[in-house]
């Protein structure tokens, strides 16, 4: 296609007076067939050589690499001819004569030969189009902002004037790839009223494209990722397209869709099936070098035990053949899965230390994390580290690089705070948002913990520093004015400084602010109050008030997370029944198009408050939707795995104990066995203390039971037995469970067949659990959804549940043994 397009090139120039001339030296350059010949023509026809010769000889370089697998790609070879040093000075001193299209065709396809950015012909050709930048047709606009974008340019001047450009002409552009090209190109400076208007459009062309282009809806979800915004009924219509061309994606393009999805938090499950069928089809075809990383990267985290012991096998075979990125990618695989082959490990690890000198600082840091999560022992690769992010981090200019090389630097063995490290976080600091300051703060509190020096009692220049980042934080928080650019740097912060230092001053902010919460951001609110553990009555009627009126506005798989503060906080909006009825209208029509982890998550968060969709709760234990599930969990993360299971669980125990009359059956009894014996109960010091408290009130250790397993498996911390008199009754059979020194529960397996014995007529158990800080919101006493739900299960099924709150247990009033005990006694015999 390029060939022809230089050859009418050639062609309309030749044209006079309607004679078309031969042009002996195009007709030689267009029968080559390899560099080799195309060079032999350059090399005899210098002094001939036009603008469009040039333009032509450069295009067919270009696409005889193309053509080639990336493995039999010889640009280097290339780049070492002493004719194509000739093309490019031709090139160069010819740049005045070269058409709009021309001009852009060549400086792109030099960057694809690794003509470097900073060479005299990449900057002329650079200069030459900024002037003429306004008259470019938008094909040769996209293909320039790609290079400026190679050319690290994507937040210049210049990249403004054509994000400008293209907010003025948006609505002419009907090209996807010419619009996705430019949504990724522009995404860093694009504003929010771009962003929506880039959506928009790309909503519209996608459905008119032809589908089996799938790196257009590729490009739009790397654009969603870039912005960190997620436009749910576009990205599951990518979704769609993408989902089609699996059987025609390659390794390396179905492990770039599972990282986008990964940075998006989309685990879509047909998604996710399909790529790994695909991903298994081309193992035997993918044993290169080149590719089998790729592979690697995307199958690992989703293969079962022995597919990845293969995978291993091969991967170290081929080790010591990778290249610098590779090796850092394949370390980055083998922390996900949590791998503990050593012998890969090492020499991954090899490849990395022979090329520490080429990596970037943010490799680097990745390096770094890598290696530290997957616990390896080098001293020797550590220090050299440790040595490398010192270096970096006094270079850096950056506040976010200073703030992840700092990070990283911070989970090394460091004695304490280099002054040259000091020094630089103290020149960032004023320009950090609030996440970086977060950050900086984990490092500064870690050593600080190690500084053997510091001492609590004299100023240092760790008090200092965070003298400074409380300072920094609270002016941030007081002079910001727009919601949105709060919750965006409040995305990922968690820790203690920010939630004994900011937290209280956010609460302020974000009331300040609330009328701007509108059914975009309401979901980044919810996640935030959720993450925090926070109740804000303010804050969450006015979250169910937006749900209530704009619930048309929010995709539906939405009202997960924002029914998840609610029922985690256990907090009744004014219009509780409402806000519920409203948020379950609107999601049981799609019920169908949720993925069945997303979909167990829902039901769990609905019965935390007692609420049991008939339609949702029957879907779910349906046959069909448990197989689906089941399929799903394999290929889903370790965490995610585990927590969707467990949420089942006790979804299954929610809808057996709380709606009997769906008559869905219990089937968790081998799975809490399970997590039973291979769990170990520790009973705190407090929780001890209670126990010899108890057996002294009950008198006897033989009226109380520990760590008592009840029907349906809640573990109830004790567990004691009242006649109709109140009076307590023994146990007869107390070999069941033991408290070791340490508090360890000792299980005995007749511990786990969970039968109550009848009792006496008039007599109840009682279980007495102790809360820790825990079941409560972390701002205030106000218990927690899910410990009301296990108070409400037990007592359906029969006990008498008394809870003992740790702020009164704690408190200044029981300080006395016998306090304790009357305290005791009032909770249980009253």
């Amino acid at each position: 296609m390029f060939r022809l397009r230089c050859v009418n090139s050639c062609l309309r120039r030749l044209l006079h007076g309607g004679t078309v001339c031969r042009d002996q030296v195009l007709e030689q350059l267009q029968v080559c067939s390899a560099e080799g010949q195309l060079f032999d023509v350059v090399g005899k026809n210098k002094a001939k050589l036009t603008v469009n010769h040039v333009s032509c000889a450069v295009g067919m370089l270009w696409q005889f690499q193309r053509e080639k697998p990336q493995l039999l790609r010889t640009v280097e070879l290339i780049k070492s001819h002493p004719q194509f040093l000739t093309l490019r000075v031709l090139a160069e001193n010819k740049i005045a004569l070269m058409e709009d299209f021309m001009l852009v065709d060549i400086l792109y396809i030099f960057l694809r030969l690794y003509v470097d950015p900073h060479d005299s012909l990449i900057q002329q050709l650079v200069s030459e189009a900024w002037l003429r930048i306004d008259r470019f047709p938008m094909r040769s606009l996209s293909k320039f902002a790609i290079c400026l974008t190679d050319h690290q340019l994507q937040h210049s001047p210049l990249m403004g004037h054509i994000t400008n450009i293209v907010d003025k002409k948006l609505s002419s552009i009907d090209d996807a790839r010419i619009l996705t090209t430019f949504m990724i190109s522009t995404s860093s400076l694009a504003s929010s009223r771009l962003r929506d208007a880039f959506i928009r459009r790309a909503d519209n062309l996608l459905d008119t494209m032809d589908h089996l282009r799938y790196n257009n809806p590729r490009r739009v979800v790397q654009f969603m990722r870039n912005i960190k915004y997620v436009h749910r009924p576009l990205l599951e219509k990518c979704n769609q397209i993408l989902l089609c061309n699996v059987p025609r994606m390659d390794a390396e393009n179905i492990g770039i869709i599972l990282g986008l999805y990964q940075s998006l938090q989309f685990n879509n499950c047909d998604f996710r099936l399909a790529a790994k069928q695909r991903l298994i089809e081309l193992i035997d075809s993918t044993t290169d070098s080149l590719s089998f990383p790729k592979l690697f990267v995307a199958l690992a985290p989703m293969a079962s035990p022995e597919m990845r012991e293969g995978l291993e096998n091969t991967a170290f075979l081929l080790a010591d053949e990778l290249s610098a990125q590779q090796a850092v990618a394949v370390a980055e695989a083998l922390e996900e899965i949590q791998s503990r082959n050593l012998s890969l490990l090492n020499k991954i690890a090899s490849v990395i230390q022979r090329n520490l000198h080429i990596y970037k600082p943010m490799e680097v840091a990745r390096i770094t994390r890598t290696l530290c999560l997957l616990q390896y022992q080098n001293p020797e690769l550590f220090n050299k580290l440790k040595d490398m992010l010192v270096k970096l981090l006094q270079r850096s200019v950056f506040p976010s690089e200073v703030t992840m090389l700092i990070r990283v630097l911070s989970t090394l063995p460091c004695p304490q705070l280099d002054e040259g490290v000091k020094s630089r976080v103290e020149a960032v600091v004023t320009q950090c948002n609030l996440n970086e300051l977060n950050t900086i703060s984990f490092a500064v509190a870690k050593w600080i913990r190690n500084d053997l020096s510091y001492s609590h009692n004299t100023p240092s220049r760790y008090v200092r520093l965070l003298q400074t980042l409380n300072q920094c934080g609270h002016e941030r928080l007081q002079t910001a004015d727009r919601i949105d650019l709060v919750l965006e740097e409040l995305r990922y912060v968690t820790g203690e400084w920010f939630e004994e230092m900011l937290l209280q001053e956010t609460m302020v902010t974000l009331q300040r602010m609330m009328d701007q919460i509108n059914g975009t951001n309401v979901l980044e609110v919810a996640l935030f109050l959720t993450r925090m553990n926070h109740l804000c009555p303010p804050l969450m009627d006015r979250m169910a008030n937006v749900a209530i009126k704009d619930i048309d506005k929010i995709h539906y798989s939405a009202t997960y997370t924002i029914l998840l503060p609610f029922t985690v906080l256990n907090y009744d909006p004014a219009q509780s029944e409402e806000f519920y009825e409203v948020c379950i209208q609107h999601f049981t029509p799609h019920i169908k198009s949720f993925d069945p982890h997303m979909l167990v998550l829902l039901a769990y968060t609905l019965a935390v408050a007692d609420y049991f969709p008939e339609e949702l709760v029957r879907e779910i234990f349906s046959i069909d939707f448990l197989r689906k599930l089941d399929s799903q969990l394999e290929t889903l993360p370790d965490s995610l795995n585990m927590r969707t299971r467990l949420r089942l669980m006790e979804l299954n125990r929610a809808v057996c104990l709380g709606c009997p009359e769906f008559q869905v059956p219990w089937f968790h009894d081998l799975y809490c066995q399970q997590i039973q014996k291979n769990g170990n109960v520790t009973v705190s010091p407090v929780q001890q203390q209670i126990h010899k408290m108890l057996a002294e009130v009950l008198g006897g250790i033989n009226c109380v039971r520990v760590a008592v397993v009840t029907p349906y498996f809640y573990t109830a911390d004790f567990e004691c037995i009242l006649d109709k008199h109140l009076r307590p009754l023994p146990y007869s059979n107390l070999s069941t469970l033991q408290i070791s020194e340490q508090g360890k529960v000792q299980w005995e397996t007749s511990s786990l067949e969970n039968v109550t014995h009848e009792l006496p007529a008039g007599a109840q158990r009682v279980v007495v659990d102790f809360l820790d800080s825990r079941c409560f919101c972390k701002n205030s006493h106000h218990m927690k959804g899910a410990t009301l739900m296990r108070k409400r299960h037990l007592e359906i099924l029969g006990y008498r549940v008394v809870q003992i709150p740790h702020f009164e247990w704690n408190s200044m009033e029981l300080s006395t043994q016998d306090a304790w005990k009357n305290y005791l006694q009032k909770k249980i015999f009253t």
